[in-house]
């Protein structure tokens, strides 16, 4: 929240009093909607308001301790900062008790009425933003509703699963590490008209090469050494459900002759039994490398890759929606402080920078580690966010100037990187002209061969 964008409500039925104060704040930026009363200060207040409350105390009508509790129910969470006499500090300070951000005794210096504003101002905008922050979780976890983010890549993947739902089609889902494969995997499910019947996830690349057919199609009694009684597979237990392989890039290749006839046929043959069971399963699988390669390169069935390959569905890298990681972190942020009844701190506009600026390789299962670190360890530690999941510190004496020029150099060599040093790839990641990215670069000491792959 920008100065310019807060709007102050200032009260005082001293005229004089009024004009110059409103003066002294539209001299600094702000906007200010200035009332002779409480009154009708009242009726332009609502939870929406995005700066904070100023009034005098003694006022004819409500006093502003009757302004104070009567905003307080409108929204108890906005600032409002009273302006009393010498005689009236023991009832200021009860005020401060009862709710109040802060009280200026009268006469009061333009100056530190402008520097109280302003830390009340923070607190609002942080207030704000955690509210809205709120409300889109809330939304986004409705009923049947994983996929949390609201970058344009995650509308189109909500988007994508809602219409896929209801269809009969197996999925191949496509992802780098920490995606969320199994979370999109389990929201298809719970969305579909399968939601009732088991979810049965396996992950190929953690079952033993010995056991994992066993595993997936069950055993007869006697099947192998140790197998005293049958076994009912995950396939079959999963019937009128949904079975998710993942990292199916990690089953053996002889298994994928098996997998590749369950698919074509839905149906499954213990191991050492002579009988086939039919069942009704959809297939999900999910894999973080170029399926079609390593079959090329003969460490993937063809025909298995061709059966999978009906619907792909590619999840975004976390550094492809940096929008969302404010909205991420806050959301596991919410989880862990409510699993470990800790405190929930809210996080200031320069960690939220951070947050952005981080590369996130392990993607948002990085992102949701750090949240909880920061709810279990942050307070308690004294450590900072940027020691706490290793980020660049913004060192807190620089000025505004300094700060916005520290974020513009940090946004730049990302990119950089990101693009492997291409000045064509950067332009068209941060959208700027050629010409001004090079001045940029210059200004900063920007070195694009220091950002080529060795």
């Amino acid at each position: 929240m920008s100065d310019i964008e807060a709007r102050i409500v200032f009260i005082d039925d001293d005229k004089f009093i009024r004009k110059s104060t409103v003066q002294s704040l539209q001299m600094e930026g702000f906007e200010v909607d200035s009332f002779g009363d409480a009154e009708s200060a009242l009726a332009k207040i609502d939870a929406e308001l995005t700066g904070v409350i100023v009034s005098d105390i003694k006022m004819p009508g409500l006093s502003g301790l009757e302004l104070l509790q009567c905003a307080k129910e409108i929204d108890p969470e906005i600032p409002i900062i009273l302006i009393t006499g010498q005689g009236d500090i023991a009832t200021a300070v009860q005020a401060m008790r009862d709710g109040a951000f802060d009280f200026l005794e009268k006469p009061f210096a333009p100056d530190n009425l402008i520097e109280v504003i302003r830390k009340s101002l923070e607190k609002r905008r942080l207030i704000l933003e955690n509210r809205n922050l709120k409300m889109e979780l809330a939304l986004q976890n409705a009923p049947g509703q994983r996929v949390v983010g609201k970058s344009v890549a995650i509308q189109q993947l909500r988007n994508q699963v809602a219409h896929l739902a209801d269809t009969q089609a197996d999925i191949l889902l496509f992802g780098e590490t920490g995606t969320g494969k199994e979370l999109v995997a389990r929201n298809l499910h719970e969305i579909s008209e399968r939601r009732e019947a088991p979810f049965v996830a396996i992950n190929c690349g953690a079952l033993p090469e010995q056991i994992i057919e066993s595993e997936l199609f069950g055993h007869a009694a006697g099947a192998f050494t140790g197998a005293s009684k049958a076994r009912v597979g995950k396939f079959e237990f999963a019937n009128k459900g949904t079975v998710f392989l993942d990292e199916i890039e990690s089953m053996p290749i002889d298994l994928q002759v098996k997998l590749l006839r369950v698919l074509q046929e839905r149906e499954v043959e213990p191991l050492g039994a002579n009988r086939r069971v039919k069942i009704d399963v959809r297939v999900i699988a999910a894999t973080k490398i170029d399926l079609k390669q390593a079959a090329e390169e003969g460490n993937f069935r063809e025909d298995l890759y061709y059966r999978l390959n009906v619907i792909t569905l590619t999840l975004p890298a976390l550094h492809e929606r940096v929008e969302d990681i404010p909205l991420l972190f806050h959301h596991f942020a919410i989880i862990a402080a409510a699993r470990h009844e800790c405190e929930l701190d809210t996080l200031d506009p320069e960690q939220v920078q951070q947050l952005v600026l981080k590369d996130w390789p392990g993607n948002v299962r990085e992102l949701k580690n750090a949240a909880e670190r920061f709810v279990l360890m942050g307070a308690a530690s004294g450590l900072e966010l940027d020691q706490l999941i290793g980020i660049p510190a913004i060192n807190k004496s620089m000025t505004l100037h300094e700060r916005v020029e520290w974020f513009e150099k940090s946004l730049i060599e990302k990119a950089l990187l990101e693009c492997n040093g291409s000045i064509n790839a950067t332009v068209d990641t941060l959208g700027t002209p050629r010409k001004t990215l090079y001045e940029k670069m210059r200004k900063y000491d920007i070195d694009k061969d220091n950002f080529k792959p060795s």
